[in-house]
């Protein structure tokens, strides 16, 4: 109405001066009368002569209240919307969803019933509701309160038109859905309709999320290799694959190095599908459109395939685009370019690809990348892909102050006053399985050679530290022995938060296997007071070993105790203990919390452990432990005969 009403009302410049007219004869005392009615100006009455466009008006007029004037606005939409083809089936669709989505209200064969007459509503029509935002949901209803068989035939009358879906606003949640159903068969359908348009849905507001979904988490190895390679330049988009190609593909378990394969088939086309592939990443990342795991796996070919920026120009431009500005600049702008770094870490290519930069850009370069992870260090060591990054930076970064200061405060909880909650933190990351390796990574990392304990043979993460290795050599210039000496004396000097962990949780660090290699490494590695720490360990072994729930039945705690009497880790090229790098002691308070028990143990699951006491070089003891085993010597001499291996030797050593 207001609108109408402005129609009917002259220009304002018109009413500016009728205004200007009657202040000035109010100020002469002239009487003002004010008009009934705006005179419309020429050409809009015109528009009034229409009898229909009259009655609007005048029935608009005659209203007497907004809410009657709002009243029959609604009722013109809704006889607008009911002129529409298919206006009842959507509103009686709508109706059944209304009713189905909240499915807690609504009994079994009620819902069936339900379901039923969605389903006939939709069938052969879903066309009609799928593009708009309100009659899209029936569909998804139906979807999901479908079986295999209504599933496959909802996509097969959609077939041909998912891609299009994928790009509208509100159909782009029903082809998500789709894809959501284990039916490999339409996930093929809607995956075959992706392929030749990667390049154009990857830049698409609402498409390139599907996209990266479906490339994610529903395409097979095969798959994800066909719509990559779109990338590398359209006429991997135009012309397909042979069949055989495929075969040939298929066989490839490394899906990583397909570009490698391309390029040394293709020699000739090594720059066009180079230069391809960083347009299209420049693209994405300029857009900020950098969580896509499509983009980090291009990102990981392209750096493998450039080589070292040392001695190539494109390696070296691609190190730059990963860099952040300084953050001396605008703090939106800085936060922004922090996001692909941030975004490249939680994926399995993403992650290797921030490590690889780690290892081959300068000292400058490094402290501004690790600088970027501030505040989510502890989110990252409990990741599955994002812990590899921090050991990165760990094997590479020289400056081990700047390393330690950025990386430990976090994963000890050192914003946290209370000691309890602190040591309650710790014990849970110390038990968690990726938190505790970058805890433990200086400690453990002594030799050479990479811990099987925390990275075993064939990880990801002992492929990507060992590929580091290699790339440091040319930019890491201090020792990798005294970096690692470095990290573990700056570790100790935490006001002794890990020793003060052991002593007031150790009753639940030795009950998992994680918890008794954190006593291990701690108390071998960290310098300071540790006779509370040990005796708190050892007190654990009191009681009856032969009880079913003393912690000493449990193969882990078995070594950490056989590993703490001899004071280090048994080297098995020297032939000998490693030494630890601390003033450990622990045989002596372990042979007076077993002493009463000592037949129990030297016969029972642990008898190794009483084995190692004879043979550990500080432990003054060794008489009397004789003593002791000479008076449960039948119980000895039983065990033996069952195969119990530590009571031979002990036999032996008497």
């Amino acid at each position: 109405m207001s609108a109408i009403k402005r129609r009917l009302e002259p220009e304002s410049n018109s009413r500016n001066d009728s205004s200007k007219r009657r202040k000035s004869d109010s100020a002469r005392g002239n009487k003002v009368v004010k008009p009934s009615v705006s005179i419309p100006e020429k050409g809009k009455a015109d528009e009034l002569a229409d009898p229909k466009k009259a009655n609007i008006v005048s029935e608009l007029y005659d209203t007497k209240s907004s809410k009657e004037a709002h009243l029959k606005q609604r009722t013109v939409a809704r006889e607008r919307k009911a002129s529409k083809p298919n206006a009842d089936s959507i509103a009686r669709a709508k109706k059944i969803w209304e009713r189905l989505r909240r499915k807690s209200h609504v009994p079994l064969e009620e819902r069936k019933t339900l379901v039923d007459e969605l389903f006939s509503i939709i069938t052969g029509h879903i066309n009609d509701f799928v593009f708009k935002h309100d009659s899209v949901r029936p569909v998804q209803c139906a979807l999901k309160y479908a079986n295999a068989e209504q599933r496959r035939a909802i996509a097969q009358e959609l077939r041909g038109q998912f891609k299009t879906l994928a790009q509208s606003r509100y159909a782009k949640f029903l082809v998500a859905k789709i894809l959501a159903e284990p039916d490999k068969v339409v996930r093929g359908w809607v995956l075959s309709e992706f392929e030749g348009s990667v390049r154009k849905l990857i830049n698409h507001p609402e498409a390139s999320w599907i996209l990266d979904d479906s490339y994610r988490a529903v395409a097979s190895p095969l798959q994800r290799r066909r719509l990559l390679r779109e990338w590398y330049g359209a006429e991997f988009a135009i012309f397909k694959q042979s069949e055989e190609q495929h075969a040939k593909d298929a066989k490839i378990e490394n899906e990583q190095v397909d570009l490698l394969q391309v390029l040394e088939a293709n020699p000739e086309k090594r720059k066009p599908i180079l230069s391809n592939l960083h347009g299209m990443i420049n693209q994405l990342i300029q857009k900020k459109m950098t969580a896509f795991t499509m983009l980090h796996d291009a990102m990981l070919q392209y750096s493998i395939a450039v080589g070292h920026p040392s001695t190539s120009p494109a390696a070296a431009e691609f190190l730059e685009m990963l860099k952040p500005a300084s953050a001396n600049t605008d703090e939106q702008d800085y936060e922004s370019e922090k996001d692909i770094l941030l975004n490249l870490a939680f994926t399995p290519s993403g992650s290797r690809v921030v490590a690889r930069a780690f290892a081959v850009s300068n000292a400058k370069d490094r402290k501004v990348m690790l600088r970027v992870f501030k505040n989510h260090i502890e989110t990252m060591a409990c990741d599955v892909n994002a812990y590899s990054v921090l050991l990165a930076a760990s094997e590479t970064i020289d400056d081990t102050v700047m390393t330690s200061k950025m990386i430990f405060p976090e994963l000890l909880a050192t914003k946290t006053e209370d000691i309890e909650e602190r040591c309650s933190a710790i014990c849970a990351l110390a038990n968690h399985q990726y938190g505790r390796i970058p805890l433990l990574w200086a400690l453990a990392t002594a030799s050479a050679e990479l811990p099987t304990s925390l990275v075993p043979p064939g990880s990801s993460a002992r492929t990507l530290i060992t590929g580091v290795r290699e790339l440091r050599v040319e930019t890491s210039k201090k020792e990798p022995e005294k970096r690692r000496a470095e990290l573990a004396q700056a570790l100790s000097e935490y006001d002794g938060i890990l020793l003060k962990t052991i002593q007031s949780k150790a009753e639940e660090l030795v009950q998992t296997a994680a918890g008794c290699q954190f006593i291990t490494e701690v108390l071998l590695n960290i310098a300071g007071e540790n006779t509370d720490a040990v005796t708190a360990v050892a007190v654990m072994a009191r009681g009856d070993p032969n009880m079913e729930d003393h912690f000493s039945k449990s193969p882990a705690a078995g070594k950490m105790l056989r590993t703490l009497i001899l004071g280090g880790h048994y080297d098995a090229k020297q032939g000998q203990i490693a030494k630890a790098h601390s003033d450990l002691k622990f045989a002596d308070p372990f042979w007076g919390a077993i002493k009463e028990h000592a037949t129990a143990w030297a016969s029972g699951a642990s008898s190794f452990t009483v084995v190692n006491l004879l043979e550990a070089e500080q432990f003054a003891s060794k008489d009397e432990v004789k003593a002791v085993l000479k008076n449960g010597k039948r119980d000895l001499d039983a065990a033996a005969e069952k195969g119990n291996k530590g009571a031979q030797i002990l036999l032996q050593k008497m």
